[in-house]
């Protein structure tokens, strides 16, 4: 049987590989997207998305929803003067909805791909041989050859040595996201984003919710100001119990639950709880790529070591998303997947990495893109900066939810804008002008001369910008 052949190959079906697939499509080049994954479909059939929308991002989006509308109506509606008697949360039906968002979506890509004329291909793709004119890659013991091929096969969650993952009592994210009922106490080991935010899951539900973090510092990458106010909102008001420095010793599940024996400092303590969730960061999927057998680079960490343009050491193949350098975060992989089509296209494919926004969907949510005040700091850069909270804007107090503040940080000589930091409700959507203004080169003097709807939660960060100029007109 004669080998499929294609113009650009894409292995994996996350975000980043998707999109590349799709974006490449409609530049005119014939796509295959290979996937492997079924992320337990009742058929057994493939489904795109990656880890981001099965077992990542989205479901976990839609049980925070859900979770925040049953903690509305047990303590939230009371200041509007609504009463909700009897409040109680049906698990299965809300995991069912979840369930339903991811099919929903993984579907749509089909329909996508179906769309732009890009095959899928089901099964494990890896490197067999090939050089710059074409790449053979097997796909499920079947020939396929590709002029480019661009790597996007994702991340798997990191394990720790010795504690056994069964999705049942010791979970990964995607067993944290199936759960049948709401744990009477769940032990979290990793206070980053997947820790914070299926913690909080958790908690609004009713679970007494503790998370064991080995670094000392909480939220060591964010800025200093968001990371001191998270930790008293999650610690003080909403009830986390928050452990620093805790090196983990044993983990032993048992019938009756798990036991996670830690140390912090000299004192030995232990932990027992009826689930425990493992969020210690995620390890880059190169295992049955291949790299051998055509000599793709890996860099010390597993990544695909890839330029600043997504381009590995082999003529014509590229990588990106969670398997190259960079944050893995799911809309990083999606621009570099249109740069890479784009490069390939011989047009002039672009991808800002200083201006990529973090987003943690707690509550209040936290975001950021840039520079912090820490990093200002030790670069010995001069800059100015200017800080509002929501309690002085008229429709958070309307919302009844004024938690958080906005920080704006601006070269002291130019005004550029170097970074904008948010804890607060919408933060995820508020982002977004800043990463717009850094994109562009904007100061904090554009975004004080841009007219804000009034009312607004936009308007705090009109607000802070004034304040770099300590001239804010509400506070």
């Amino acid at each position: 049987m004669a080998a499929k052949h294609f113009d650009v190959l894409v292995i994996g079906g996350g975000p980043g590989g998707y999109i590349a697939a799709i974006r490449a499509a409609q530049l005119g080049f014939s796509t295959a997207c290979v996937e492997s994954e079924a992320y337990d479909d009742p058929k057994g059939e493939v489904r795109l998305g990656g880890t981001c929308l099965n077992v990542g991002c989205i479901p976990s989006k839609a049980l925070l929803q859900s979770s925040e509308h049953f903690d509305n109506a047990r303590h939230g509606f009371v200041m509007h003067g609504i009463t909700v008697d009897d409040v109680r949360i049906d698990v299965k039906t809300m995991v069912k909805r979840k369930d339903n968002i991811v099919t929903q979506l993984t579907s749509g890509i089909k329909g996508l791909f179906k769309k732009n004329k890009v095959t899928l291909l089901s099964g494990h793709g890896k490197f067999t041989g090939g050089g710059e004119d074409a790449w053979e890659i097997d796909v499920a013991g079947e020939a396929v050859m590709a002029k480019h091929v661009i790597v996007a096969t994702g991340s798997s969650p990191r394990h720790l040595n010795g504690v056994p993952v069964d999705n049942k009592l010791i979970c990964d994210n995607a067993g944290a996201l199936a759960f049948d009922a709401v744990p009477k106490r769940l032990g979290v080991i990793g206070a980053g984003v997947i820790g914070l935010e299926l913690g909080s899951v958790w908690k609004r539900l009713g679970a007494e919710v503790t998370i064991l973090e080995a670094m000392p510092d909480f939220l060591a990458a964010a800025d200093a100001a968001i990371a001191k106010e998270a930790w008293k909102v999650f610690t003080q008001k909403q009830g986390l119990d928050i452990q620093l420095d805790a090196n983990i010793t044993s983990v032993k599940a048992g019938k009756k639950g798990v036991t996670v024996d830690y140390e912090i400092g000299d004192e030995n303590r232990t932990l027992e709880c009826d689930r425990l969730i493992v969020s210690v960061g995620r390890v880059p999927n190169t295992e049955g790529l291949g790299c051998e057998a055509v000599g793709l680079k890996l860099d010390d960490r597993g990544r695909v070591a890839v330029d600043e343009h997504c381009r590995s050491n082999l003529p014509n193949v590229w990588a990106v998303g969670d398997v190259v350098r960079g944050p893995m975060l799911a809309h990083k992989g999606m621009e570099e997947g249109v740069m890479v089509a784009e490069l390939i296209a011989g047009q002039a494919g672009h991808c800002n990495y200083d201006a990529v926004p973090w987003v943690i969907y707690t509550h209040p949510e936290i975001a950021w893109v840039g520079k912090t005040e820490q990093q200002l700091k030790s670069a010995g850069i001069e800059y100015r900066t200017g800080q509002i909270p929501f309690a002085a804007n008229g429709r958070a107090l309307g919302q009844g939810d004024t938690t958080g503040f906005v920080k704006m940080l601006a070269d002291a000589k130019t005004d550029r804008i170097l970074g904008v930091h948010i804890i607060g409700t919408n933060a995820s959507e508020l982002i977004s002008e800043a990463v717009v203004a850094m994109e562009f080169h904007a100061s904090s003097e554009d975004i004080a001369r841009i007219v804000h709807a009034h009312p607004t939660l936009s308007e705090v960060m009109h607000e802070t910008a004034l304040a770099v100029d300590k001239r804010p007109l509400h506070f």
